[in-house]
């Protein structure tokens, strides 16, 4: 029969096995963990920053539609408020004029009769003249 002593030397191995896992867990396992952690928690806060960033630029975009789209109203409320003033002023005009031209016609009429009755007499008199002196150069002697 053969007899096994045991080996002080594996018990030793053992010892500085678990002595050297256990230094490796404080000295490299640990910190690397850590490490590891305090990164996840950056990436996290960084999604949530840039979440909240994205739901603020989401915001701002639909209140500058909103605001857009406001404007745009009030211009074309503006653009038509203009508009019809604009008209309403043209036909004030025209209804002016429409008003002013008999009254033109009128007093253009009025200078023509008196302009035709001036030329009438104007011609008139120079009518008898010019007849008083075709007859005299015809007759020959001065007619009265």
């Amino acid at each position: 029969m053969v007899t096994v002593i045991p080996d002080y030397t594996l018990i030793i191995q053992m010892i500085i096995f678990l002595a050297l896992i256990y230094i490796l867990n404080v000295l490299l396992y640990k910190p690397i963990l850590s490490i590891m952690e305090r990164r996840k928690k950056q990436l996290d806060e960084l999604e949530n920053e840039i979440r909240l960033f994205n739901e603020s630029v989401d915001k701002k975009a639909v209140e500058y539609e909103e605001k857009l789209k406001l404007a745009k109203a009030n211009a074309s409320d503006l653009k038509k408020t203009i508009i019809k003033e604009g008209t309403d002023q043209a036909k004030i005009v025209i209804d002016a004029v429409r008003n002013e031209i008999p009254l033109i016609t009128q007093e253009f009429e009025h200078k023509m009769n008196k302009e035709i009755q001036a030329a009438r007499q104007i011609l008139d008199s120079q009518s008898r003249k010019l007849s008083l002196e075709i007859a005299q150069k015809v007759m020959g002697r001065s007619v009265q």
